[in-house]
């Protein structure tokens, strides 16, 4: 039960950016508490032991981190760490008939020598060389930008002090770019990936929905890398209710909020113990759950459009690339089926209500660069993790029969691995204390029920264009608009993957809120 009747602030939702907007509030004096409907925090940011008697933290649905401001991690004093990959990625081919792939990582001269044996010069890497450093030079001046009001648009542009690049990434769609910078057909692929992570789109969508993708997937940190999280994501969203609770934010789990009732000066919220009175609501859910709770019309439907597998190995398996080791091939991104036609291939077969022939999808093992969410036997016997994420697999696909489907999709996954491997995955699997294989899969319908996620969604909508749509709202607007944080009324804020600048392991909505609250006063 909650301690008291009324706060300054209720939080609806235990995630990772309802706990860093409840450690900002709790730190500026402000009695806060957490409603979370499940029996633990952490929402999609969470490490589990996914198998039976076996000794192995996985992070089950979000994986890596790379748009969490250091600004966060130091003001709240976060006990917690990234270790960054020493390969980037690593992506398999067939050249003239011989298996082969190109490593990006390991050093400039390593990887120019891998593009150059992949594509017969330097050409590509130079392109490779001059895109990134564009991107690069994008990220060191808009990721600063996220933690702060919202800038207009016209703002954003005059930071970026690029037109060529605004133009190519915020203007065009995506596809145009890649094409004119790139031609080798694997290359261009490659680049592309970070534009579809749960995002359903082809390369020249008239929507930029994958400009906007790509945009947050490389502006992280200022630098755009992934890195891993020290002891599995659960370690982030252990350490931000730590932080919330020594601030004095009070947490209650197995309390599911049911309703919402505002009048735009103070708020009832009404959950499984009762109800609790608040100045402000801070809603850590999709705007879809937010509208359920305020019983109003929903949103447009959103959907997600990805396969999330958890699989713990006993060995890593070899390679028909000898030329790398796997150690390395898999500690980076592991591209399958993620040739530029073959996305665009994969992308049109699921438009038209197929599975994909061949489905891409990406692969890394978070214990070769963190033993420490394993077992120490485990690690002494070779144990490995392996995380997939599958591309093109949008929830319409899955709602006759999600789990045969999501069966089905699974196995021809596993089987396009299995085209690069000199032996079955099947055969690496470990088991776990019943005799099953470890191996787990989640549909975009399987989010949706467990998480809350709309369809799957894993941003709850599409990504938005970090500035303000309007510059009212960007330069005089209410405090929550100029945050990028606002609902339809005044003291119910969305703190999580919805708002402006939200989706990813950022914290960033859960701060901007926070700074809106604080704001106002």
């Amino acid at each position: 039960m909650p301690e008291r009747t009324s706060y300054d602030a209720v939080i609806v939702g235990g995630g990772h950016n309802g706990l860093v907007a409840a450690a900002y509030l709790a730190r500026a004096g402000r009695s806060v508490l957490v409603l979370e409907r499940l029996d633990h925090t952490g929402g999609a940011a969470v490490s589990t032991r996914a198998f039976a008697g076996v000794d192995a933290r996985l992070s089950r649905y979000s994986y890596l981190v790379s748009l969490l401001p250091p600004k966060i991690v130091q003001d709240l004093g976060l006990r917690f760490a990234v270790r960054k990959r020493t390969v980037s990625s690593y992506t398999p081919a067939v050249r003239d008939g011989r298996p082969t792939g190109l490593l990006v990582g390991g050093g400039e001269a390593r990887t120019r020598t891998a593009f150059a044996e992949l594509t017969g010069s330097d050409r590509e890497f130079t392109a490779w060389q001059r895109f990134y450093g564009s991107t690069q030079r994008l990220a060191e001046r808009v990721f600063p930008t996220l933690t702060g009001p919202l800038p207009s648009r016209a703002a954003l542009r005059a930071t970026v002090d690029d037109d060529a690049l605004w133009h190519a990434l915020f203007e065009r769609p995506l596809g145009e770019l890649v094409e004119e910078t790139f031609t080798d057909d694997l290359i261009r692929g490659v680049v592309l990936t970070d534009a579809l992570i749960g995002t359903f789109a082809g390369a020249h969508d008239p929507s930029l929905r994958q400009n906007r993708c790509f945009l947050y997937h490389v502006i992280g940190g200022g630098t755009g890398d992934w890195d891993v999280p020290i002891g599995g994501m659960g370690a982030l969203t252990d350490a931000l209710a730590d932080a919330a609770r020594r601030a004095g934010a009070e947490i209650v789990t197995d309390c599911a909020v049911t309703g919402i009732a505002t009048d735009g000066r103070s708020a009832e919220v009404t959950c499984d113990q009762g109800t609790v009175g608040a100045r402000r609501v801070l809603v850590n859910a999709a705007p879809r759950e937010l509208a359920r709770l305020l019983g109003e019309a929903p949103p447009p439907p959103a959907e997600g459009a990805q396969l999330k597998v958890n699989m713990l190995l006993t060995r890593l398996p070899r390679l028909r690339d000898t030329g790398v080791d796997p150690r390395e091939a898999f500690s980076g991104t592991f591209h399958i089926a993620e040739g530029y036609r073959q996305l665009e291939d994969a992308y049109q077969q699921a438009a038209s209500g197929g599975l994909p022939v061949s489905p891409p999808s990406e692969i890394y093992c978070h214990s070769l660069t963190d033993p420490s969410i394993l077992g120490a036997d485990l690690v002494r016997q070779g144990y490995q993790t392996l995380t997939l994420f599958g591309l093109h697999a949008p929830a319409r696909l899955f709602t006759a029969d999600n789990d045969a489907t999501r069966d089905r999709l699974l196995a021809a996954t596993l089987a396009e691995l299995d085209t690069h491997l000199a032996e079955p995955l099947a055969g690496c699997l470990a088991h776990d204390a019943d005799g099953r294989p470890c191996i787990e899969a989640r549909s975009p319908l399987d989010l949706d029920r467990e998480l809350g996620l709309p369809g799957g969604n894993i941003f709850h909508r599409d990504l938005a264009f970090p500035y303000a749509e309007s510059a009212d709202d960007a330069a005089e607007g209410t405090a929550p608009a100029r945050w990028g944080v606002a609902t339809t009324h005044r003291n119910v804020l969305l703190c999580g993957a919805g708002a402006v600048r939200g989706g990813g392991v950022s914290g960033i909505p859960g701060h901007n809120a926070a700074m809106a609250v604080l704001e106002e006063g």
